[in-house]
């Protein structure tokens, strides 16, 4: 089994950030000097899912039951929260377009 290496929240968020800049995983690996990609593409699935408590999370260490660490600030949670409404929103109001530009009435 190889070691372990814990990456600085400073890391993974810009990972996120070049991730939703359209970079692959393979030029961000290099950019940022990751050795695993599976490591970058975890880090996608827990912004996507609305996560991103588990970025601070230890190496090895995983929440039970889906809930973040009990110590989060409650301004911090609350930024998540907003978050994660605001993506929901966002896939909603994309669904709506969507559906309002294939209905019979648009045509």
């Amino acid at each position: 089994m190889g070691t372990r290496v814990a990456y600085p929240l400073q890391v993974k968020q810009e990972a996120i950030e070049m991730k939703l800049a359209g970079k692959t995983v393979k030029e961000i690996m290099e950019t940022l000097h990751i050795k695993n990609k599976t490591q970058v593409e975890t880090w996608w699935r827990w912004y996507r899912n609305g996560e991103e408590y588990r970025l601070l999370q230890p190496v090895g260490k995983q929440y039970t039951f889906g809930k973040g660490p009990e110590v989060l600030p409650e301004l911090e949670q609350l930024r998540i929260d907003n978050k994660f409404l605001r993506q929901q929103l966002g896939i909603l109001k994309k669904y709506n377009e969507l559906e309002r530009k294939w209905s019979p009435n648009y045509l």
